[in-house]
């Protein structure tokens, strides 16, 4: 190991833990274990890879709380969220375990013989996550990844390995085979970008900044491999007039301040219906002002800290000569508390156009649908997004108009493990989740057969 780094505790901004650095000799080391263990895991029946991943849910069901308990110390997730994080993982292993024996090629009818298609594991994968969810996005990409085949080398973000480390021992304990899926822990400098460059690791999921993915992508294409890129966001929360107020301002705290706003699909841009703009603002300072931030280990908690020192002075950054409207609360003490706030914009400022990834949400008025969805459009990115009305044309109509991966109307729902997930634009390439994940693991081969004399 090249030495070590310092776990910092978000609320209280105290060091509480030493992880190692891996070098790209252990990297490589890693790798080549995976290649010996994936051939091995391929052979095997898919009866037998599916209860091998069956093991695995029930054993992180068996550590939901002790997971939990890590994800609240590492990474400041209030407790609720973190116990959710932790079932969610179980969760989304148990629906892959249904993979294996579901991974049907086809048979496609041909002249002279018979054609059928296969669906082949890439080999080794190698799976990059941040630090905002470390559970739950890990296991979008190692639990598809392993259903289809694949061994899987994963690299945590620096400031927040510890459940990840976590599920690769209970995958031991489990009973998968050393080697199938292990955590390297260490920079992204080094180890992740090993898995870009390295001619064995055969396909790379990364979530992250758009600005690194650049750099993943065209590391990928430079070796020919594939890469799944989950990127930034700058999600619009539309609210037509015709909208139940009451219910959109209500809920609208949780779809930007929930992880402390550190979340590529908040909502971070409110568009509200010029008829009902002050309205709505009335009725959204209420919501704000109760929402819950504090200590991450209490129950009613509802927001924790942000990362870092660093990360809340960048997100500071943006308030600079803001049009505040308001603002909740947020303890005065150690840890880096910030707290939630809404901000008056115009479509130019840079608040309403780049990712703030904090507790800060723009709100800028629409005159009509058109003009909601050419707001809406006016951002690089393209990842999630919700629209408030009564009216189903309507809310047809712009959910096709508005250029992101994943919409909801009268809701902030983004992920469901069966579902599809994933952004256009600047927000990503490819998608996770829902019933193909698993598919995206593999290459298909088609086979011919001949059957004429």
């Amino acid at each position: 190991m090249s030495g070590t780094f310092t776990l910092i505790d978000p609320a209280t901004g105290q060091g509480f833990r030493e992880v190692s650095r891996a070098t790209v000799d252990e990297v490589d080391a890693a790798v080549a274990r995976a290649v010996v263990a994936q051939r091995a895991w391929a052979a095997l029946a898919p009866v037998a890879r599916a209860d091998a991943l069956r093991s695995f849910a029930r054993t992180v069901e068996a550590h939901v709380e002790e997971l939990a308990q890590l994800e609240v110390r590492n990474s400041g997730h209030p407790i609720s969220s973190a116990r959710w994080e932790a079932s969610h993982v179980a969760q989304v292993l148990n629906f892959y375990a249904g993979a294996p024996e579901r991974l049907s090629g086809q048979q496609i009818p041909v002249a002279g013989g018979l054609d059928v298609t296969f669906h082949d594991p890439y080999g080794v994968v190698g799976i990059i996550v941040p630090w905002n969810f470390p559970m739950t996005i890990a296991s979008w990409g190692f639990a598809p990844a392993l259903a289809a085949g694949n061994a899987v080398v994963l690299k945590p973000a620096e400031l927040t390995p510890l459940t990840a480390v976590r599920l690769g021992r209970l995958a031991l304990e489990a009973g998968l085979p050393e080697g199938l899926f292990t955590v390297i822990t260490g920079s992204g400098s080094v180890v992740g970008q090993r898995f870009v460059s390295h001619p064995d690791v055969r396909k790379v999921v990364f979530t992250g900044s758009t600005e690194v993915g650049v750099d993943v992508a065209a590391g990928c294409a430079r070796g020919l491999k594939p890469v799944t890129l989950e990127l930034g966001g700058k999600s619009a929360n539309i609210v037509f007039a015709d909208a139940d107020l009451e219910k959109a301002a209500l809920s609208a705290p949780g779809s930007v301040f929930d992880n402390a706003g550190q979340d590529c699909c908040a909502r971070s841009r409110i568009l509200v219906e010029r008829s009902v703009y002050d309205r709505f603002l009335e009725l959204l300072e209420p919501a704000v002002a109760a929402w819950r931030v504090g200590d991450p280990s209490l129950e009613t908690t509802e927001m924790g800290p942000l990362i870092s020192a660093a990360h809340r002075s960048a997100v500071e950054g943006f308030l600079d000569g803001a049009d505040v409207a308001f603002r909740g609360s947020a303890p005065a003490g150690d840890g880096f508390w910030l707290a939630p706030t809404v901000v008056l914009a115009a479509p130019e400022d840079r608040i309403a156009r780049e990712e703030v990834f904090g507790p800060v949400v723009a709100v800028l008025p629409f005159d009509d649908e058109a003009d909601a969805v050419r707001l809406a459009n006016d951002t690089i990115y393209g990842l999630a997004g919700s629209l408030w009305t009564e009216n189903l044309g309507r809310a047809v109509r712009v959910a096709r108009g508005v250029k992101s991966g994943v919409l909801s109307v009268n809701s902030h729902s983004s992920v469901r493990y069966w579902t599809p997930f994933g952004g256009m634009k600047a927000s990503g390439l490819g998608r996770e989740l829902g019933p193909d994940a698993a598919e995206h693991f593999t290459e298909t081969k088609n086979v011919f057969f001949a059957t004429d004399d």
